[in-house]
This record gives structure tokens, sequence and C-alpha cells, in this order.
């Protein structure tokens, strides 16, 4: 491929605070290194219809506080096949696009990896997703505005949860990482946390319930990792059945945590993964996620960031479990 002219930008999969800022900083970096910016409504679904539409410097002023994404997001069926990537190909090939900058979370970047790698396209992704699961990047975009949002629910159920002398199991987001569930509850105050990198053939609620309940501490809460099988309700109905004498409530709050103005954190990280990205295509470099880690960018291969282990501190198990005594 010759020489870069034009970068095409997109927000994939769900949204995530920052994502506006991220889009702000590849628009605005792009333009100052000289490239045309053209914005890519709904994900790879715009991709394939062709909805696209030339960025300036005006496009993105006054997005960097706003939540969500002004390109709009999309999950897409069709970008999963090849033909579905042929079109957007095509897409990029009749608006001149010559290199493309994916904003999203495993999902996305994996769609991302195939297109670069069919098509022989220099594709650039950003972390864009609550959950932190990416592998090569101590935090992701949204992250930090995710576990604020989170905290401030739970400290407003724990005066209900004192009040009322119950135990709360609120359930978060995280898809199958327990990021989130974990360091909110250390941040919380939380009693404990049941999360997917815990499962043992210990019994995780049994353990709680015997070590963190007694007479003088029958309020408390427990922040769950969303599961399909083992989220919020389950533990909550084992406890009325295994252990009747405690007054039970769930809270799952949902989408809540993926919106509102992201934090300050979160507006650098996206900000200065942006220019990563840009910094990344005069470089040369090709099929990799703009990741952070020790307090610098970081240039991540794809095979690398959608990998599923990513590690997870057990340290804050312990932190947790000896705090909530």
């Amino acid at each position: 491929m010759g020489k870069i002219k034009t970068i095409g930008i997109l927000t994939s999969g769900g949204d995530a605070p920052g994502m506006n800022a991220a889009i702000r900083a590849v628009t605005r970096a792009g333009i100052y290194n000289g490239y045309t910016i053209k914005g890519v409504y709904r994900g790879y679904e715009g991709l394939m219809r062709d909805e696209v539409k030339t960025f300036t410097t005006e496009d993105v002023s006054g997005i960097i506080m706003r939540g969500g994404t002004i390109l709009k997001t999309a999950r897409s069926q069709d970008f999963m096949k090849p033909e579905g990537r042929k079109r957007a190909y095509e897409t990029c090939m009749r608006e001149g696009i010559d290199a493309l900058v994916v904003i999203g979370g495993n999902g996305s970047l994996t769609g991302a990896q195939a297109f670069a790698e069919e098509h022989d396209f220099q594709v650039i992704g950003l972390p864009g997703t609550i959950d932190n699961d990416l592998y090569g990047t101590d935090a992701t975009i949204g992250y930090d505005t995710s576990m604020n949002t989170i905290m401030e629910c739970v400290d407003r159920i724990r005066d209900t949860a004192n009040s009322h002398e119950r135990i709360f199991f609120v359930e978060v987001m995280g898809r199958e990482a327990g990021y989130l569930a974990q360091n909110c509850a250390i941040a919380c105050g939380a009693e404990a946390a049941i999360i997917p990198e815990d499962m043992t053939d210990a019994d995780q609620l049994a353990e709680f319930m015997h070590r963190g309940i007694r007479k003088s501490k029958k309020s408390c809460i427990v922040i769950v990792s969303e599961s399909p099988k083992c989220g919020a309700m389950y533990y909550a109905e084992r406890v009325k059945k295994e252990f009747p004498g405690f007054d039970v409530r769930v809270s799952i709050l949902g989408h809540l945590q993926r919106g509102g103005s992201p934090s300050a954190r979160d507006r650098i990280l996206a900000s200065c993964m942006g220019v990563g990205a840009i910094d990344a295509i005069k470089q040369g470099m090709r099929n990799v996620m703009i990741g952070y880690r020790y307090n610098d960018v970081a240039y991540v291969p794809f095979s690398e960031c959608i990998r599923t282990d990513k590690p997870f501190d057990k340290r804050l198990i312990t932190v947790l479990n000896e705090l909530s005594i």
C-alpha cells in the first residue's frame, strides 16, 4: 500500500465513556499531521453501507465531555462473514480510506484483525470497553468512569442496606472478566466480590457467608460479576434457601454503567491513545492496538490483545478479604 492520505475512524460494539474523547484526538491529531479524516457512522455496519463523512476539527468540538459516541455504534453479524468484510473494503476503496482506526472491545478488534489480514489493510485499534479485559493495556477507555459510576450507586445502596439490615447482591458488567467487580468492591468497602477469576472448587458464597456474616454484621454488600448462569439473582436465591434468616435484595446496575460524562482519567487516556494511533500510522505500524502500560503508550499486536487470559492480580482478592472483616 502506498502513502497514507486518508484515515477512517469508527466505534464498534458496546459504547464506553471516553469514546468521544478518542474520536476527537484521532481527528485532530490526524489533521495536525496532514491526514484527511473520515468518520464512519454505526461501526462496521456503517462501513459496509458507506455511511461516511469527512471530519473537520469543528466536527469534534465540544465532545470531549460527552458520554456515548457521536459516531454511533452497532454490533454487526454480517461483518463476521468474509462477504461483509469485502463490502467494507469496497467502501474504503470508494472513499479513498487508506487506513482505519477502530475503537472498541474484544469482538471489535477481532473483526479488525480479520479485516486487516484478508485485505492487507492498515488497521489500528483503540481499547474502548468498560470491561478492561483486553490484554496488553493497564486500562481501557471507559473503565475508570464505569468504576466511579458503580461506586456512586453502591454508596447509595449501602444506605438502604444499613437501614434495613439487608444483604444486597449488586450485579455489575464485565462479561467474562472480574476487574470491575473486584476493584469496585474494594472502592466501596463491600464485604465480598464474586468474580470469574476466583472460581475454584470452593463455594464462594458459602465461604463468604461463613466468613463475612456474623450477628454483628447483618447488612452487607456483595458485588457480583455478571454471568448468564451465576449472576446476582442466582446467589440471592441461594441465600434465601440456605440461609433463610437474612433479608436479601438484588440490584442489577445494567446499562447505567456505560453512560455519563467520562472521568478526567478516561479523557486523558483516550486523548493519549488517539494521538498514539496517529503516531502508529505515521510509523507504518499495522494490526496493533494502542495500549497504555507503565504510564506510557504501548503497541500491542491484535493477536495478543484479544487473548482471553489477561492476567488478574490475585492480590486484590486478598486485599478485599482482609479489609472486609
